[in-house]
């Protein structure tokens, strides 16, 4: 069983930072964990490593898909045990780093996530799922599960929809609860470093950061995707990109349009804060406060890898 380092934790508090410094001390490579990094061309608003940042280290899962193309929590569980295998066959430390929460459970748990997913059967009650969520709210729809099988909404948040959608489309496919799905013993043992800092201080990081990316020409980067028809895909459903899109389409100001960048990332932030802290056995630092240092963090990780 391979020893696997994850780095999780909200936005703007040094996930990037510390993983390719911690790559370089214990001969990293890095996967990304995010949902949104897969995306060519979308660079800014997903606050991908940069190009010099990626040749401090490999870099994995960043700019495999075009912006129309759809990807799903299976193919992200694959794809990255695949590297993993692959990092570790060449004596390398494998490193997650994302902000992704149910991407990153599924990984490290090895969620069976059924492999009807995409038949057309399928297809047509989950299209019926996300009609009903479109004309309810996601607490209707996870009350809904939380009726037929409280075991699964236990574990699933209101707020991830499409992992609430999963389970009732199950249910009804198969009549059986969701829970009950046969689960597979996870393949690897993972380490999982949470950075956080004090609440005030993280919320005005973000601002900072998207302030920061308004700048680095985040507009642009968005009008693209808007000019290509991306408010219809995934992608354009990312924070950074569908809060601009009423903007371009003359409905919104632009100050409004940031401003509600700034909220729904805020909002973000605390939402994962609260998946890391529920769904996941995570080690919390502080590097922003200068409570805990990167030495510490190292320290922890070369304990745990001599186990």
């Amino acid at each position: 069983m391979a020893q696997v380092i994850a780095i999780v934790g909200p936005t703007a508090v040094g996930k990037t930072a510390l993983s390719l410094e911690l790559a370089q001390h214990l001969n990293g490579e890095i996967i990304s964990g995010d949902s949104m990094q897969i995306y060519r061309h979308l660079d800014i608003g997903t606050a991908k490593a940069t190009p010099a940042e990626q040749a401090v280290a490999p870099h994995y899962l960043i700019d495999i898909k075009d912006p129309h193309e759809r990807f799903s929590v299976a193919e992200f569980k694959e794809l990255a045990q695949a590297k993993i295998n692959e990092i570790v066959a060449r004596g390398k430390q494998p490193i997650i780093v994302g902000g992704t929460g149910f991407y990153l459970q599924a990984l490290m748990e090895n969620l069976s996530l059924g492999n009807d997913q995409f038949d057309a059967e399928s297809e047509a009650i989950r299209q019926r799922l996300r009609d009903q969520l479109a004309a309810t709210s996601p607490e209707a729809m996870w009350n809904r599960l939380q009726q037929v099988d409280p075991t699964a909404a236990a574990k699933i948040p209101v707020m991830n929809t499409r992992r609430v959608i999963r389970a009732l489309e199950v249910i009804e496919k198969t009549g059986q609860l969701f829970s009950d799905q046969p689960q597979l013993a996870p393949l690897d043992d993972y380490y999982v470093v949470g950075l956080n800092t004090e609440r005030s201080v993280l919320y005005d990081r973000i601002n900072h950061r998207v302030d920061l990316m308004m700048e680095q020409g985040l507009l642009d980067e968005a009008k693209w995707l808007y000019e290509q028809g991306g408010m219809d895909w995934q992608s354009g459903k990312g924070i950074g990109y569908r809060e601009l899109m009423p903007y371009f389409a003359g409905e919104v100001s632009l100050a409004d349009a940031i401003n509600q960048i700034k909220l729904d990332s805020r909002h973000y932030a605390k939402r994962q804060l609260t998946w890391f802290r529920n769904q996941v056995n995570t080690h919390w630092y502080d590097l922003v406060s200068g409570q805990n240092t990167t030495k510490e963090i190292e320290a922890d990780l070369t304990s745990w890898l001599r186990k």
